[in-house]
This record gives C-alpha cells, sequence and structure tokens, in this order.
C-alpha cells in the first residue's frame, strides 16, 4: 500500500494486516550544483527501490512518502524527528518501522532510531532506465524483500 487515498482507504478495512511501514530517508541539497544532481539520482533509484520493495510485500507493508532532509544538517536532529514521526506510526499500531537510505551518517545514527534501518550502498550510474541499472534494482529489492522478511520472524 502506497501513501494514497484509495489505499489508505483499504487500509482503514484491513489495518490488522498492515503492520509494516517501509519510509525511505533522501537527502536534498540545492545549495551545490554537482551534490544536487547526485541526489536527485539517488532520489530517483530510491523511488524505483521503494516501490518494488512495497510491490512485493503488499498486503503487509505501507509505503509513507520520502522523508527529506537537507543534506547538510546535523543528522542526529534528524534523530530526534524522525523518532517523534514512528512514535505517530506506532499509534496505528505499526509493528515493524523500516527505514531505507543511501545516507551512510544514519548507519552511525542507527542506535537512536526506534524502527530498522536498511542502508544501501548508492548505485552510481549515468542510465537509470538502462537494463544494468534495473537489474541492480531488482537484486537490490529481492535482497531487501528477504531482510524485512527476517524482522518479522
Amino acid at each position: 500500500m502506497k501513501w494514497k487515498r484509495s489505499d489508505l482507504q483499504q487500509y482503514v478495512q484491513a489495518k490488522e494486516y498492515i503492520d509494516t511501514i517501509l519510509l525511505p530517508l533522501v537527502p536534498i541539497q540545492l545549495s551545490n550544483d554537482e551534490e544536487t544532481d547526485k541526489y536527485s539520482a539517488q532520489a530517483e533509484v530510491m523511488s524505483i527501490l521503494a516501490n518494488g520493495i512495497e510491490k512485493e510485500l503488499t498486503g503487509r507493508t505501507m509505503l509513507l512518502p520520502n522523508y527529506n532532509y537537507l543534506k547538510t544538517v546535523d543528522i542526529t536532529t534528524e534523530v530526534q524527528r524522525l523518532n517523534n514521526w514512528t512514535v505517530d506510526m506506532q499509534q496505528q499500531p505499526f509493528a515493524h518501522i523500516t527505514y531505507i537510505t543511501f545516507d551512510s551518517r544514519w548507519k552511525k545514527e542507527e542506535k537512536g532510531l526506534i524502527g530498522n534501518l536498511l542502508w544501501m550502498p548508492a548505485v552510481q550510474t549515468g542510465e537509470i532506465h538502462s537494463k544494468e541499472m534495473q537489474r541492480i534494482i531488482r537484486d537490490q529489492v529481492g535482497q531487501t524483500v528477504e531482510l524485512i522478511r527476517s524482522y518479522w520472524n
């Protein structure tokens, strides 16, 4: 399920089965042209990846919109903000909160997070729609789905 009206209406009817939140953590930066290009490409890949994971785990997972933050901020301040979001999510209740990101700074703060963090190295490529990139993303989706399923046991 995704954060859209029709899916949320279904969620209300079947919330006892939807116990996992998937929340992409996506940095943005507009002050540096090179970095802007890099982070926008990563955001595109993250969107494809997150949608692929949600599709594989349909019926048990809710994909939320990206959690965007400035790349230049102190990540420790974002930890508290993200935990506030998580506390609100757990009121539904969602038993499993999974954050996915390419930003390694989150890994250093993982112990302070309420949910499970899945950090993946960012894929460096020029063409997001190339066959090679699509294969890499499919592989990442498959591996990530298996990891999320392991949290359910």
